[in-house]
């Protein structure tokens, strides 16, 4: 076989994948924006003298009239519908009843149910829905949630590939295609994720015990005389000495006249009760002044507050008097609330939105990752994971379970007895279901069209509103995906592809077909762990149908439709590391670090590699 000579095109093809992966990984600007930039950058390759456009006209804006972007767009309308209908809380509700109370058995059945509804709605979707759900199963049984986390994060990974429709790789798959392959049926990959499934399962409930760690045990018990203090609870969990003081404005106070805002800043204390006239606030607004003779329930170290009062000439109590009931531990306390990813709260601070005023809690801390933000907390914008430490009465903490702008993860506190799930038109959100499936399996409408009746039929029933479908795309993942798929076609058309597989076969010449599946798995899983699956799909999806290709003129029996299925699957491969959106949403509350994903998301990754690879070949 002739090897093929290198051009300039492909030089420049391949400096923009270098630098589509360095932005990647490195984040430096977020990834829509570095791909839009790519997108740009592409373009301009036609203005370079003796160069010749690698992707001409509209060909280069394809990616945002692709079926794979308003397949991904009406699924996620479809799985907003679901949520909203309460069919989700349903099927959460049933979890409770026959999940059991053994670590095992809680365990598989909140993995398989959360890995079946995965195979329907965006995986994040799945384990934002599923986390509140693990918390209350965590405390009735007594297990730590991070041996319930994980495995349930897992099992919304692998659930992806369950359907065509369950994740961004396999929805973008037909659509990389070359014309002249045939493309996927929608239960095709079933058997997989099945297999898939079932052995992550069995893996945690056989080796759970040793790879998955034990920290942060549940103790919640239904008793509220036996909740715990808002300053216990505190100490425990942060080791930090907080404790709430109630003090009162005498006429010498300083205070007088100050706003809360201004005194919070000024001394370092956090304002989390007031009195105005006959009036008693709980988390008041920023912008409430401080009047002569007002009590305040004032929350910070202990030492701090007293400081505060000596100086100011305000009279701090022995005890909670006025405040005594609201802020009790059964009415009200510390908790941990995590922005989840589409959340509109992403890029606002908390002063913009005005937490207390909108949700009537105060932010005291933002956990980012490794970092704790303390004294930035209100002009800090905020990102997809962050988790807020917040003091709020219970029953606001209850209303922001339903909020799909936040996560509660806390689960230590009294909730008053809840009505059934409340219900929004459940039999209209399933038959926007079946719609959808059903001129999928039954009609030869494209994938994107089939999809989009169900999202309609969301819609045009009342499920949900045009204005919450918006709300309910992840626009970001649409503008990458949109982007990215010009950069694929350019692999294609520049001929790098055919030079990567070329020389790749070149060194592999000789080797079984086994071989050549496993080391494009490998290719694939590396490039999902430092950047977007997504981003991995595009890139490699025409290189492996090239390899393939270039691989059956070698005499060997590769098939480059299964060779572009290995990628697909491999691109749910990342576990060992927290870069995939869901590792992430769960390392902050369960408490994990990262080398508990690389001890439990090692056996997984092999074993994810060497299951698939074994049931793609028996059924293709």
């Amino acid at each position: 076989m002739g090897s093929v000579a290198f051009t300039l095109e492909m030089g420049i093809v391949f400096g923009l994948l270098g630098l589509t992966i360095l932005l990647f990984v490195t984040e430096v600007i977020r990834i829509d924006l570095a791909a839009l930039s790519v997108l740009f950058l592409l373009g301009m390759v036609a203005l370079v003298p003796g160069v010749a456009p690698i992707v001409e006209g509209e060909a280069l804006f394809s990616g945002f009239a692709s079926n794979a972007v308003i397949a991904i767009i009406a699924v996620m309308i479809i799985g907003k519908g679901l949520d909203r209908s309460g069919v989700m809380n349903r099927l959460a509700d049933l979890i409770l009843r026959f999940g059991g109370q053994t670590e095992r058995r809680v365990m598989a059945t909140t993995s398989g149910a959360v890995g079946i509804i995965t195979s329907f709605m965006q995986n994040i979707g799945a384990a934002a829905l599923f986390m509140p759900v693990i918390n209350r199963i965590g405390a009735a049984a007594r297990i730590p949630r991070s041996r319930l986390l994980m495995p349930m994060g897992f099992a919304a990974i692998v659930g992806g590939t369950l359907t065509l429709v369950a994740s961004s790789p396999l929805i973008l798959l037909n659509d990389l295609l070359p014309r002249d392959v045939e493309g996927f049926g929608l239960f095709d990959v079933t058997p997989i994720g099945l297999a898939l499934l079932g052995t992550l399962i069995l893996y945690f409930a056989l080796f759970g015990r040793w790879v998955l760690p034990a920290r942060d045990p549940q103790t919640e018990d239904p008793d509220e005389s036996r909740v715990q203090t808002t300053s216990a609870w505190f100490r425990d969990v942060y080791g930090m000495d907080f404790g709430v003081r109630e003090a009162r404005l005498d006429e010498d106070s300083s205070l007088a006249g100050m706003r809360v805002g201004d005194f919070e800043a000024a001394f370092g204390v956090h304002v989390v009760g007031v009195t105005t006239g006959d009036e008693t606030r709980i988390e008041p607004n920023r912008d409430v002044e401080l009047e002569r003779g007002a009590h305040l329930a004032i929350l910070g170290p202990v030492t701090t507050i007293e400081t505060t009062c000596d100086h100011t000439g305000t009279v701090l109590k022995d005890e909670l008097d006025v405040f005594a009931r609201a802020l009790s531990a059964r009415h009200g306390g510390i908790a941990e609330v995590i922005i989840p990813p589409g959340s509109d709260l992403i890029g606002q601070t908390v002063r913009d939105k005005g937490m207390r005023r909108s949700y009537g809690i105060s932010v005291l801390r933002i956990q980012r990752g490794d970092d704790l933000i303390v004294d930035e907390v209100p002009d800090t914008p905020l990102k997809a994971g962050d988790t807020l430490v917040v003091h709020t009465p219970w029953e606001n903490l209850q209303a922001l379970e339903d909020d799909r702008d936040f996560v509660v993860v806390t689960s230590r506190y009294p909730r008053r007895k809840q009505e059934a799930s409340k219900t929004h038109r459940p039999l209209a959100a399933l038959g926007s279901l079946a719609l959808g499936l059903g001129l999928v399996l039954f009609t030869d409408l494209p994938l994107a069209l089939a999809l989009l009746g169900g999202a309609l039929g969301m819609i045009f029933t009342g499920v949900i509103t045009m204005d919450e479908a918006y709300r309910g795309i992840s626009w970001k993942t649409v503008f990458l995906l949109a982007s990215l798929i010009p950069l694929g076609l350019a692999v294609e058309n520049s001929g790098a592809g055919e030079w990567i597989a070329t020389n790749g076969m070149q060194q592999l010449e000789g080797m079984p077909v086994w071989v050549l599946q496993v080391a494009v798995f490998l290719l694939t899983t590396f490039f999902t762990l430092v950047m977007s699956n997504v981003g991995a799909t595009v890139l490699l999806v025409p290189l492996a149908v090239s390899f393939a290709s270039v691989a059956q003129g070698m005499g060997i029996d590769a098939d480059p439709r299964v060779f572009a299925l290995i990628v697909a699957i491999a691109a749910s491969n990342s576990f060992i590391l927290p870069t995939h959106q869901v590792n992430a949403l769960i390392m902050d509350p369960g408490g994990y670090r990262v080398a508990d994903y690389l001890r439990a998301g090692a056996g997984v990754t092999l074993l994810f590699m060497v299951v698939s690879l074994l049931v793609i070949n028996l059924l293709f």
